[in-house]
C-alpha cells in the first residue's frame, strides 16, 4: 500500500526529473556554448567529449592514410564549394554538413568514397570522403567541396578552380 501511495505521489510532481540530462562537456557554472561559436580549445579544458573529431583529426588521418595510395580512377574538371549558409542541413548521405570537416559532392560516386582533389593551377591538395550529391548546374562541374577543402585548396576567392580528381578508395 505504501508503494502505491508513494508511485501516485511521485506522479503528480510538476518539477521536471532531477537531474536533467547534461550535455557532454557541460561544466556547472559556465553558459552553454551557442551553436554559432566553437567550444573552446583549450589544452588544459577536458570539456569537450572525447568521441567529437577535432579540425585536425579528420583531414590528417586522410592525408596520412592516403598520401601513396596509387589512383583507382582520375578524372578533372571544375571544383566549386558549399556557401557557409549550408551549415547544419543534412547532405544526400543524411549527415549533417559541418564546414570544418573534409567532406564533397559527387553526382555518382558511392558515399564514403575518399578522393585526393589537386587545384591543376598551383598544385594544392586536399583530400576528401564522398558524404553529397552534386555539383548540380554546368556539366564541367565535377566536387562540391567544403569549406575546410576549399581553404586548403585556397579557392575561396577564386569560387571555381580547375582540379583532378583522384579516386583513392571506394567503400565495400
Amino acid at each position: 500500500m505504501g508503494l502505491l501511495a508513494l508511485a501516485c505521489s511521485s506522479s503528480q510532481r510538476s518539477e521536471p526529473e532531477w537531474p536533467p540530462q547534461i550535455p557532454a562537456g557541460f561544466r556547472e557554472g559556465t553558459p552553454a556554448p551557442r551553436e554559432s561559436s566553437p567550444l573552446p580549445t583549450s589544452s588544459t579544458s577536458s570539456a569537450s567529449p572525447a568521441s567529437a573529431p577535432t579540425d585536425q583529426a579528420q583531414p590528417t588521418s586522410l592525408a596520412e592514410r592516403y598520401a601513396a595510395a596509387s589512383p583507382l580512377e582520375t578524372f578533372s574538371g571544375k571544383a566549386t564549394y558549399y556557401a557557409d549558409s549550408l551549415a547544419g542541413n543534412s547532405t544526400a548521405s543524411g549527415e549533417p554538413y559541418d564546414p570544418k570537416l573534409h567532406s564533397a559532392a559527387h553526382r555518382k560516386l558511392p558515399f564514403g568514397t575518399v578522393v585526393r582533389v589537386t587545384r591543376q593551377d598551383t598544385g594544392a591538395v586536399t583530400y576528401v570522403r564522398v558524404n553529397d550529391r552534386g555539383p548540380f548546374g554546368s556539366r564541367d562541374r565535377v566536387i562540391d567541396l567544403s569549406r575546410a577543402a576549399a581553404e586548403e585548396l585556397e579557392m575561396l576567392r577564386a569560387g571555381v578552380v580547375p582540379v583532378r580528381v583522384e579516386v583513392l578508395d571506394r567503400p565495400r
